[in-house]
Order: structure tokens, then C-alpha cells, then sequence
């Protein structure tokens, strides 16, 4: 089996998955800290406080991402962390962070590929309404524009969400997942509409602010298939 030579050879992880420092530096609660703090809600009451520590390892863990060759490294950063409302004031401290992070990744020749979205939504937003909120989208435009200003500069490689279908339907759906809302078929749709509506609004904002030519996706679930072509017969093979 061969690659072919574009091929990027990265790690990925998420924010809530790997920083931990749940509560430091200015940062306010999102969506799955607390449905970690629910009864029964996750396996023997496990968190994301503290993880893998990445937000104080980070350095560390460059250096581990260089050693073993990697060329990039997919990260998200978490919304509260910047916005801890969700909108409004930016959180310096926050930020910093990751400013610092992709320095650090740059400095070891790795390039830093940025989600801005995988799963943890500030709590306060979610008091609001959360995606059932039709400003919702907006306001992702907004923390979007904040990480852009800061950012954009180093990045080029955008990724809006993470696996809208898993956190729509895990989160919303199902309730297995943050925030644990278990909604009829209805409200279902417009959250989803409402995420498509964030991932366009969001892709709008980095092309317009960017200061690098940016190249922007979201990371999608399960087997897709693309067309070979623009040709009629290969959209209905698709």
C-alpha cells in the first residue's frame, strides 16, 4: 500500500479530551463539563477536568509530535476558553494558550490544523438555547472572528465542526452525550440547520479576516462518497 507524496501524516485530538485545566485561566464551564458532573451520566463519574493535562504539557507534547515525525497536529480550541459567555469579551489568558501552542508547533515544523468546534459549548449559550437558538450561528461567527484575529496569521488549515451528525445526534438526540437532550424530530432539524448555518457563517468570517490564504473544511463522520466528476452519472453514482 502507498500514500500518495501530499499526503499530511498528523495526530488529532480534541480540547475537553486532552487540556484539562477545566476552570483556570478565565475559562467558564461548557456542555460537558457539566453533563460529566450528572449521576450516572459518565462511566464511574469521569471528567475532562484534568485529562491529559495539555493545557500546563504542552511543550511536552510537541515534543513528543517530533519525535515520532509528525507533520501536523489537529487540535480544537474550546469556545469557553476564549469567549467564556460565549460571546461578548475575549478572554486573553484563554487565547494565549493557544497562540503559545502554535508557535510551539511551528517552531518544531509542524503544522497546526485548528477545529473550532468539537462538541463543548459554552455552557452559557446552552442556557440560551444552545443550536435551537436561531442566533446560535451567529455567535459561532463571532468566536469564530476572535480566534481568526489572533491566529490566522500562522494557520492556514480551518476545520469549522467536528462530526456534526455525532454530536446532533448523540447530544440532542439520543442524550448520550453533551448536553443529554433527548429532542423530538422537529427541534432535531433545526439544530442541525442551525449548525450548517454556523459552518457557512464561520467559513464566510475566516476567508474575509484571514490573514493567510486559508483552507477551510469540517471534519465529517462515517464513508462518504464524491463524485468522480461534475457529470450527471457520477452524482447519481455518488
Amino acid at each position: 500500500m502507498s500514500f500518495p507524496k501530499k499526503f499530511v501524516w498528523g495526530a488529532a485530538s480534541a480540547a475537553y479530551q486532552v487540556e484539562g485545566a477545566s476552570d483556570e485561566d478565565g475559562k467558564e464551564p461548557s456542555v460537558w463539563d457539566m453533563f460529566c458532573r450528572k449521576e450516572g451520566a459518565v462511566w464511574s463519574g469521569q471528567s475532562g477536568a484534568v485529562a491529559c493535562d495539555h493545557y500546563h504539557r504542552y511543550q511536552d507534547d510537541v515534543g513528543l509530535m517530533r519525535g515520532i515525525g509528525l507533520q501536523a497536529y489537529r487540535f480544537s480550541i474550546s469556545w469557553p476558553r476564549v469567549l467564556p459567555e460565549g460571546v461578548g469579551k475575549v478572554n486573553a489568558r484563554g487565547l494565549a494558550f493557544y497562540d503559545k501552542l502554535v508557535d510551539e508547533l511551528l517552531a518544531a515544523n509542524i503544522t497546526p490544523w485548528v477545529t473550532l468546534f468539537h462538541w463543548d459549548l459554552p455552557y452559557s449559550l446552552h442556557s440560551r438555547g444552545a443550536w435551537l437558538n436561531p442566533d446560535s450561528s451567529d455567535w459561532f461567527a463571532e468566536y469564530t472572528r476572535a480566534v481568526v484575529a489572533k491566529l490566522s496569521d500562522r494557520v492556514q488549515h480551518w476545520i469549522t465542526l467536528n462530526e456534526p451528525q455525532v454530536f446532533i445526534s448523540l447530544g440532542y438526540q439520543d442524550g448520550r452525550h453533551a448536553p443529554g437532550d433527548k429532542l423530538p424530530f422537529k427541534k432535531l432539524l433545526r439544530v442541525g440547520h442551525n449548525a450548517l448555518l454556523a459552518h457557512g457563517k464561520a467559513a464566510q468570517v475566516i476567508r474575509k479576516h484571514s490573514t493567510l490564504r486559508p483552507q477551510i473544511g469540517y471534519a465529517p463522520f462515517a464513508v462518504l462518497s464524491y463524485p468522480a466528476t461534475n457529470r450527471a452519472a457520477d452524482i447519481r453514482a455518488a
